[in-house]
């Protein structure tokens, strides 16, 4: 087991909790990386880690929102929460499976529970990461996603 830290950065004024906010194409050429988390000040922080690695975001704080979204967007890599109202990680991954076979699925959980992590891992998630974690391990993370992609 791994614990990671993640400096959440409060500095940030907004996010839209309606749904997703789109960021022009990371410097790194790459799609998307699409976020879920309910917790705000957490998506905030991961959005802006994203960014400043060059990656290309949609934030989402809804799990309706998130899947929504796949009906006109291709998601490579998702980075999910576990544990969240109405519909928790594990139920948003089996809809990726089904709506979006090739999507790469990081889990990111608050609680590392270990019949969690494995039945993520079983169902094909890529990665599972317990908070907190170090940023410098989710980027790379999403790099190896979407390099094997």
């Amino acid at each position: 087991m791994f614990t990671y830290m993640l400096d959440l950065d409060t500095s940030l004024k907004h996010v839209e909790e309606s749904g997703a906010q789109a960021s022009p194409l990371g410097v790194n050429g790459c799609d998307s990386i699409w976020l879920l988390d309910d917790d705000v000040s957490m998506l905030k922080a991961l959005g802006r880690l994203m960014n400043s690695a060059g990656f290309s975001v949609e934030k989402f704080n809804h799990p309706a929102t998130f899947l929504a979204r796949l009906e006109h967007a291709i998601c490579r890599v998702a980075v999910l929460d576990v544990w969240m109202p109405d519909m928790n990680g594990l139920e948003v991954q089996a809809c990726l499976r089904q709506d979006s076979p090739k999507t790469r699925i990081i889990f990111i959980s608050g609680r590392d529970d270990l019949s969690v992590r494995q039945a993520a891992l079983d169902a094909g998630a890529f990665a599972f990461l317990a908070k907190p974690f170090e940023d410098e391990v989710l980027i790379k993370v999403i790099q190896e996603a979407l390099e094997g992609h």
